[in-house]
């Protein structure tokens, strides 16, 4: 699959649904310096039919009761270049990269004023960037634009590029699970060892403070591939088209509440507590 998702899948409902029910939006409002008062853009760039994704983030909102939310409509290089929109990202408290293809926000905001405003609001203040599929995907320095998930461990079908530079040294893939792209992110890392892979599963996210502490939000489950102690590899030897050989990757799997250190590479696993169907909270650290 490359990185085009369809249409069907953009708004299909139970998608958004689910999306808001497991808390992964309310968590992003939480996270947010004014909460519910937020100041929400929704940025659809990413996707072919933005009216109609931007208007199921505008209902999802609203059921947080997060009124302030309006939709960028921003489709070409000369859009995001306009002063309003400009503004408009200085105002805002939230900024959400909805799904569709990554290519798309790479290209039309790269080397922009208003990139370079996002990552300093990002670095200097209180802001929240948010992103689902592609969104999340872009989010990096270093993207996985495409690759057939079936023939990933083949050299050469792993296409990757500049990302939208919101956090280093690391790969974002999304749809993990569901698609089995596991093998395209352990292409990546082998490819370069010093970028950590994160696979995110469907119904979950990944919070990220402070540039380095990440915590697993949402119900399902992220996949973490260290490659910093590979042994050996022939990504190098082999020629276009054939297997690659990998020794010596590290997979970590998180869950619900669980802290990775990106600055340590050290995983801590959190103790949850099911409070009614479908809700968890974090358990204390130690009894009392």
């Amino acid at each position: 699959m490359g990185s085009n998702v369809s249409a069907q899948e953009h708004v299909m409902q139970p998608t958004y649904i689910k999306f808001f029910e497991k808390g992964i939006l309310r968590r992003i409002i939480t996270e947010s310096a004014k909460h519910e008062a937020s100041r929400v853009e929704v940025i659809t760039t990413a996707s072919q039919i933005p009216k109609l994704v931007g208007a199921e983030y505008i209902k999802a909102f609203n059921q947080l009761n997060v009124t302030h939310i309006n939709v960028l409509d921003i489709r070409s290089r000369e859009d995001a270049l306009k002063r309003e929109n400009l503004e408009r990202i200085r105002k805002a408290d939230v900024v959400m990269f909805s799904g569709g293809d990554q290519l798309r926000l790479t290209s039309i905001f790269g080397g922009t004023e208003f990139l370079q405003l996002l990552k300093r609001r990002y670095r200097d203040e209180h802001f929240v960037i948010a992103g689902t599929s592609a969104g999340a995907a872009a989010a990096s320095t270093n993207m996985i634009y495409r690759g057939q998930s079936n023939e990933a461990l083949v050299k050469g079908e792993v296409q990757i590029t500049a990302g939208l530079g919101f956090i280093d040294s690391v790969f974002i893939d999304t749809h993990f699970v569901q698609r089995g792209r596991i093998g395209r992110l352990f292409y990546a890392v082998a490819s370069n060892p010093g970028v950590l892979g994160i696979g995110l599963g469907e119904d979950t996210g990944l919070l990220i403070t402070e540039g380095s502490i990440m915590e697993a939000i949402g119900s399902g489950l992220i996949i973490l591939v260290d490659g910093r102690n590979i042994v050996q590899t022939n990504i190098y030897d082999v020629e276009i088209g054939s297997p690659v050989s990998i020794e010596g990757l590290k997979v970590h799997v998180m869950s619900l509440f669980d802290r990775f250190d990106l600055a340590q590479h050290k995983m801590e696993i959190k103790k949850t507590v099911k409070v009614e169907e479908g809700v968890y909270v974090q358990a204390p650290d130690h009894d009392n």
